[in-house]
C-alpha cells in the first residue's frame, strides 16, 4: 500500500494545489488527510472542494483536528471564544454551507488500520491535540500506546520519532526533515511519523511539505514543495484576516 499524507492544509488553496501537482506521479493507493483543514488560512471553500474532488478510487481518509472540531463547535454555539484562532474560525464559517460542515462532521477523531497495523490521529496516537513535538512527549506516546506505526500532525514539523532498543528499555530517537528526505523505518522500532504541514510550515522552510509512505518497504518520504505564497497572503488581505496571517507564511513560522 502507497498512502499519499496530507495535514494541515488550513485552508490554504495555494499550498494544496501544489502539493497534489507535485504528487501526480507519484504511486498512490490511498490518499490521507491527518486534519486541521480548517483554520488559519483564507480558502476554506475552495480547499475542502478541492479534496472532495479527489479521485474516489483514492478511497481518502479524513482525520479531524482541532481547528475543524473547534469550528463545529462554533457552528453550534458550544464553544467558548478562543482569541484569533476563533475570530479566523467564524469567519471562515461565513463561507462554507451546511453541506461542507456537514462533511467535516464526518471525519474521525482518530483511525485504525488493523490490517496494515498502521495509526492515524491527529495530535498524537492517543490524543486529538496533544502535540508531539520533543522527545518527552514521544517517550509518553510511545508508553500509552503500543503499536509499531502511527501518522500524526498537530506540531507543522515534518519529523519522526522512533524507538530504539536498550539494556534499560526503549529509547527514543528524533529526525526532522527541513528540507525533505527519506526515512527507512527499522524493522524493530516503533515510530510516530509526521509528514509536515501543508498549508502553514513552522520549521523555519516556508515551502509546504507533505509526505508518502510505502508500507510495504516501510519507508516514508518527505517533500517540500514551492508554491504562490503571495496569492495566499493576498486572499488573506482581501477577506480582511489578521495580517500576522499572511507573515508567517513566508517566514515558516
Amino acid at each position: 500500500m502507497r498512502l499519499l499524507l496530507l495535514s494541515d492544509i488550513h485552508a490554504n488553496q495555494a499550498a494544496l494545489q501544489a502539493v497534489l501537482e507535485h504528487a501526480q506521479d507519484k504511486p498512490v493507493d490511498q490518499v490521507v488527510s491527518l486534519g486541521d483543514v480548517l483554520g488559519y488560512g483564507p480558502n476554506p471553500r475552495e480547499v475542502l472542494a478541492t479534496l472532495r474532488g479527489l479521485n474516489p478510487a483514492y478511497g481518502t481518509r479524513f482525520l479531524l483536528g482541532n481547528h475543524d472540531a473547534l469550528a463545529l463547535r462554533l457552528a453550534s454555539g458550544e464553544a467558548p471564544d478562543e482569541g484569533l484562532v476563533s475570530e479566523v474560525l467564524r469567519w471562515q464559517l461565513t463561507q462554507l454551507d451546511p453541506a461542507d460542515l456537514a462533511w467535516v462532521a464526518t471525519w474521525q477523531d482518530g483511525a485504525e488500520d488493523s490490517q496494515l497495523g498502521i495509526r492515524y490521529r491527529h495530535g498524537s496516537p492517543t490524543s486529538l491535540d496533544t502535540y508531539t513535538d520533543s522527545l518527552t512527549a514521544a517517550r509518553d506516546a510511545f508508553q500509552e500506546w503500543l503499536g509499531r506505526i502511527a501518522f500524526v500532525g498537530h506540531t507543522h514539523l515534518p519529523s519522526v520519532y522512533a524507538t530504539l532498543n536498550a539494556p534499560v528499555g526503549e529509547w527514543v530517537k528524533h529526525q526532522s526533515f527541513e528540507q525533505g528526505g527519506n526515512y527507512l523505518a527499522p524493522p524493530s522500532a516503533r515510530v510516530i511519523l509526521n509528514p509536515g504541514s501543508v498549508g502553514q510550515p513552522r520549521d523555519g522552510n516556508p515551502q509546504a511539505s507533505y509526505a508518502t509512505f510505502d508500507t510495504a518497504r516501510n519507508q516514508m518520504r518527505v517533500y517540500r514543495v514551492p508554491y504562490d505564497i503571495a496569492r495566499t497572503q493576498q486572499d488573506i488581505t482581501q477577506a480582511g484576516l489578521p495580517d500576522v496571517m499572511g507573515t508567517r507564511l513566508s517566514l515558516g513560522r
